[in-house]
């Protein structure tokens, strides 16, 4: 068989390979190519960058909505990614994408996200890749303006590619879209709480609950840009390296 000149475009998520949004993205990178879906059989939400060590992976082919080949994996976002471009796949992705998560990704979400992790992990091997969220967590959240700013984003590093290293986490509002504007991870965290419960068995547990609180002024962060009803396109690497302190610590001697 003939191998295909079209873009072959790797999708995958967090929240599952039968969640709307991935099936949304799908078809968004059907426009620009070949569609393989290869993403968790169940929920993965705020796993970050897990990887499964203790236990086997498995992989079961599935049809999605009769048009996308995809196969369903017993892991993480990270594992389906790792799995795909080793195992799974007949040729290598010239693009991984992952989404369209159900919930923001901005700000210290990033952190946390299964959706921006399976990216990062293209990236780390070696692709151009995109995580897509949408700030609505419905399962019916409407999801064509995040669709348009995939669209255009696609269309892009597509053409242009990415620094070796970066990859690029886009969030929209549900709706449609007002814009599209680059902007940096705001300053955020999470204040837990954790209440304490008791079961049946007389066992203590614990609930974990929270709220998010945005410690940045700046009107070019990720959250600002949402908030005035635009997409956000943040730049991200995985090298943590404090590189602005580098320099000040050269000539220090532990």
């Amino acid at each position: 068989m003939q191998q295909s000149s079209k873009p072959l475009i790797l999708v995958c998520n967090d929240d599952g390979i039968f969640s709307p949004g991935i099936k949304a993205l799908a078809e968004v990178a059907d426009e620009f190519g070949d569609v393989e879906i290869v993403a968790p059989d169940r929920q993965q939400s705020a796993v970050g960058h897990a990887i499964t060590v203790s236990t086997p992976l498995r992989a079961r082919p599935f049809l999605i909505d009769n048009r996308f080949s995809g196969q369903a994996v017993t892991g993480t976002p990270a594992d389906s990614v790792k799995l795909a471009h080793n195992q799974l796949l007949n040729r290598k992705p010239d693009l991984v994408v992952s989404g369209i998560n159900h919930g923001s990704n901005a700000g210290i979400n990033i952190l946390y996200s299964g959706t921006v992790s399976a990216a990062t992990e293209g990236t780390i091997l070696g692709y151009p890749s995109i995580a897509f969220s949408c700030t609505d967590f419905k399962e019916d959240a409407d999801l064509a303006g995040c669709q348009d700013a995939a669209r255009k984003v696609i269309g892009y590093v597509l053409n242009h590619g990415l620094p070796k290293g970066v990859t690029l986490n886009v969030n929209a509002p549900a709706g449609s879209l007002k814009g599209i504007k680059w902007a940096r991870q705001a300053n955020s965290r999470y204040v837990e709480e954790f209440e304490g419960r008791v079961d049946p068995q007389n066992r203590s547990y614990y609930w974990m609950t929270g709220k998010f609180q945005l410690l940045d002024e700046d009107e070019q962060n990720d959250i600002a840009v949402l908030d005035k009803g635009f997409a956000s396109v943040t730049p991200i690497q995985y090298d943590l390296t404090a590189y602005s302190l580098m320099n000040d610590l050269k000539d220090i001697q532990l």
